[in-house]
Formats: structure tokens, sequence, C-alpha cells
């Protein structure tokens, strides 16, 4: 593969249960690789994509990978265009950050053909674009930790690295089951209270700065989502004995991971988080659905050249 340069991107774990839209945190040992190549057309094509039983748009302005790399083309006014191939790893509507990993990859590996390569916080714009088409907004809790790694908080214009212990893991389990971003959106349509949002941004404030302190204290009081949860959790069959299955073991809070189906736990240690994974799974199982679990430290690693 001549001329082609690949990246992986790692999956990740959106929302964070406080922080909707704007929290995540990279997840090891899953994710998306992607080739990019310059080509003299002065466009952006997606010659291949695989591992997904799902077909993707091959055509670049609607997918995340494909239109990411047009922002960047347009905004820099380069003289040459890319070629795409897409490795799906992360399975679709997972809540893993499937479609945002696609897009960081591509980015990645764009960004390393370019004369001038851009720090990472300069590729959030074109990310951005990238996840709207997928998502129909332009929200980075999925892309910010797949950029800078670890937990990130994320806004409309900055991508920030919150400090965790190197100690601290999570337990992300994925059951079979498909729950579409734009259908989980939709099930938070109506109308909430004020003190909603005020209890939500209390958990938030305790999360961000029990993490900023090292204080699992105050991570175990406010990680918690009384906002979104309540009113996705329906939509995924299983969810309330896998989540009591987390807290059991020990996790500092558990929740849904982006729009789900997937559930994660924050843990002390690692090995609390591993000792959790199977009463989880058995939780799954228990309601109908085979699963797969990974261990990860909250300061996973980012988006990598291979």
């Amino acid at each position: 593969m001549s001329g082609w340069i690949r990246a992986f991107s790692p999956a990740s774990v959106g929302n964070v249960a406080v922080g909707f839209d704007i929290l995540g945190h990279a997840i090891a040992g899953v994710g998306d690789t992607v080739a990019v190549r310059r080509i003299d057309a002065l466009e952006v094509r997606i010659s291949a994509i695989r591992g997904t039983t799902v077909d993707l748009p091959l055509d670049a302005p609607a997918n995340t990978a494909g239109a990411a790399l047009i922002a960047l083309r347009e905004a820099l006014q380069l003289p040459f265009g890319f070629e795409i191939e897409i490795d799906k790893g992360i399975a679709l509507g997972s809540g893993m950050g499937g479609s945002a990993a696609s897009c960081v990859a591509a980015l990645v590996a764009a960004n390393a053909l370019l004369e001038q390569p851009l720090a990472r916080e300069v590729l959030y714009p074109f990310a951005l674009a990238g996840e709207a088409v997928a998502s129909g907004g332009r929200h980075g809790d999925n892309l910010g930790p797949m950029l800078l790694g670890g937990l990130v908080l994320a806004t409309a214009e900055r991508i920030i690295r919150i400090p965790v212990p190197d100690a601290w893991h999570s337990l992300l389990v994925h059951p079979d089951a498909v729950l579409e971003t734009r259908r989980a959106r939709v099930a938070l349509q109506g109308s909430y209270a004020l003190q909603e949002f005020v209890a939500q941004s209390a958990n938030l404030a305790l999360v961000l700065t029990g993490c900023h302190s090292a204080d699992a204290a105050l991570v175990r009081a406010g990680l918690a989502d009384v906002l979104v949860e309540p009113r996705r959790a329906p939509l995924i069959g299983g969810f309330a004995a896998a989540k009591c299955a987390l807290l059991e073991a020990g996790a500092m809070g558990a929740s849904i991971s982006g729009a789900g189906p997937s559930v994660f736990g924050w843990f002390e240690t690692g090995a609390a988080a591993l000792a959790a994974r199977a009463p989880v799974q058995s939780a799954f199982a228990a309601a109908g659905f085979d699963s797969q679990g990974w261990v990860s430290p909250l300061n996973s690693p980012a988006a990598r050249l291979l």
C-alpha cells in the first residue's frame, strides 16, 4: 500500500453519565483503523469499508471520515485530495463511538500526510464536521477523548483533558444489541424539571472536582445520571440488572455508554473492574444477550499512527 498512512482510533464512553455531549473517555483494546493516501484529484473518496455487515456510505460527504477530510481540505485549501479505506472494529449502534472513531482515525492519518501536521486540538473542528453527519449534531464527547486520550471535556470550541489517577479503571460491557443514536435521542424529547438540571450540574461538578483532586468519594457522590438515563434505560434490555451488578461490585458509579446499549462503570483499581466483568455479563445473559467486556484505564491512549 505505497503512500498509504494507517491510523487507529480507540472506542470511547460518551456522556460519562453526568456530561451529556461534553464529557467522554477513551477505551483501550477496541477501535477502528483507517488508511489514507494523497491523490492528485481535488476530492475525497472512499474506496473500501470493511468489518461491518451494514452498508455504510461510500459517498464521502455522507460518511463521517469523508466529511471530516472534506472539511480539512477546504479549510487548508489543499492542492491534493485523499483516498480512504476504513476497517471497522467497533460495532455500529453500540454506544462506543463507532462513527467518531472512523472520523478521528481518518483525520490522524491524513494529518500525517500534510507538509505541516496540525496539533490534535486544531483537528477538533474537522472532527465535529464529520461526526455531525452520523449524529445530526456537533458534539465532541466521543471525539475529544479519541483525539487526546483519557478523560476529556469537549465543548463546542475546545477539548480539555481532565486529570485522573492512574489506578482508576473503567469496565465497558456491550450487549449483542443495536440502539441507533438518532432513536436514542428521540427518547430525550419532552419536558424537564429545573431541579433535574440543578442536580445534574451538581453531579458533574462533583465528578470533575473528584478527578482533579483524586478524591474517589467525590466521584462516588456525583457519578449518577438523573437527566438522560431514566429516559433511555427502557430502551436497553437488561440494563437495570447490569447497572446493579456494577454497583454491587464496587463501582464508583455506572450508567449508559453514549446512546447505549453498552454500559460502563468506574472503579478505583483495575482488579476491581476485572472482577465486575463476569457478573455484569451474567446480568445481560439473563436478559437474553451475549456480550463483550473491556477493562481499561481511564487514562487510555488516544488515536495513533500505525
